[in-house]
């Protein structure tokens, strides 16, 4: 097997990083070396990093703390940048903290570069249902993770993706304007590209733990990235066009009529989901939360979206949309 370098970086993950590492670490075949860029943690993950590596050869951490807020708008992107950087294999594979992977995970990942048959590869995440939340369960749609291992997806996530280290030269590396959505931009940019291969069984196991604000929260701060970026408008439009039905429906409806629009809401999710054979006696609760968390999502995804993308337009600003996100 060609050498591959798996990179991912951290801040503060002293709870996810050892079942991130020990995973990694159980790859079969081996990745040529672990490449993990700390960005300044102050919990305890780089003296567990640093300890790790003195019985693993093949973990490299690098402290560098200009991966961090008080440096830059997107310390996550830099951090693997600095960590592709630094690789020194031409096939990297990227993996993500709070996140935890199969033992042929790298091998399910990388097969499509092995064999040359593209330079780049999406590999898509999935709940890891051990502890999940309801809101959890209730969002992995909307951030486009599965419930299954074997599900198809072709979203693309920084959380499993492959690629030749050239391609990210060409590409110019993550965008360090924006705290989140790097990957979603670094997406579009690679498949003007090369056409992306999409393995089923390479999906790493996501634990986000969210409740209800949390979820908000990172939908928010995905939505201020896109404005940043400029990219995926049709979602805005989109979600635009749902606030304005919402409204529209609220207004017209009696009120003796919405707890029956809130029923037929539910049947319709409970409908069009593939995966209620994971949620078992949860059914209910997560049918409440994530009929919840859909009239949210459009709203948030709006508000945040306009406002980042009026303030990406005033100079010097970019650091203060990603801010107040």
């Amino acid at each position: 097997m060609p050498a591959v370098s798996v990179i991912a970086t951290v801040l503060n993950e002293k709870e996810n990083i050892a079942a991130l590492v020990e995973s990694l670490l159980r790859q079969s075949p081996a990745a040529a070396e672990i490449v993990i860029v700390d960005g300044g943690s102050t919990d305890g993950t780089w003296e567990w990093l640093r300890d790790a590596a003195t019985h693993h050869t093949t973990l490299r951490p690098i402290r560098d703390e200009s991966c961090s807020l008080k440096f830059t708008p997107g310390p996550v992107s830099r951090g693997r940048n600095v960590a592709i950087e630094a690789a020194r294999s031409e096939l990297i594979a990227c993996a993500d903290a709070g996140c935890r992977y199969e033992p042929d995970w790298l091998a399910e990942l990388t097969g499509p570069l092995i064999k040359k048959e593209t330079e780049y590869v999406l590999g898509g995440a999935c709940l890891d249902l051990t502890d999940a939340t309801v809101w959890d369960l209730a969002s992995a749609p909307f951030f486009g993770v599965k419930m299954a291992a074997d599900a198809p997806s072709k979203s693309c996530t920084a959380r499993s993706m492959g690629f030749t280290k050239d391609l990210w030269r060409r590409i110019g590396g993550f965008p360090e304007s924006v705290l989140l959505g790097d990957d979603t931009w670094f997406d579009l940019e690679a498949r003007k590209l090369a056409a992306p291969a999409f393995p089923l069984l390479a999906k790493a196991h996501y634990r986000p733990r969210n409740t209800l604000r949390m979820a908000c929260r990172q939908m928010a701060r995905y939505a201020a990235s896109d404005g940043i970026l400029n990219v995926r408008k049709a979602r805005l439009i989109r979600n635009a066009a749902r606030c304005v039905v919402e409204i529209a429906a609220i207004a017209l409806l009696p009120w003796t009529w919405i707890p029956l629009a809130l029923v037929a809401a539910m049947m319709l999710h409970f409908a069009f989901e593939p995966d209620w054979r994971f949620l078992r006696t949860q059914r209910l609760r997560v049918l409440a939360a994530r009929l919840v968390f859909s009239v949210a999502v459009p709203w948030i995804v709006t508000f945040y979206r306009m406002r980042a993308s009026v303030t990406r337009k005033e100079p010097g600003n970019t650091q203060n949309a990603q801010a107040n996100s």
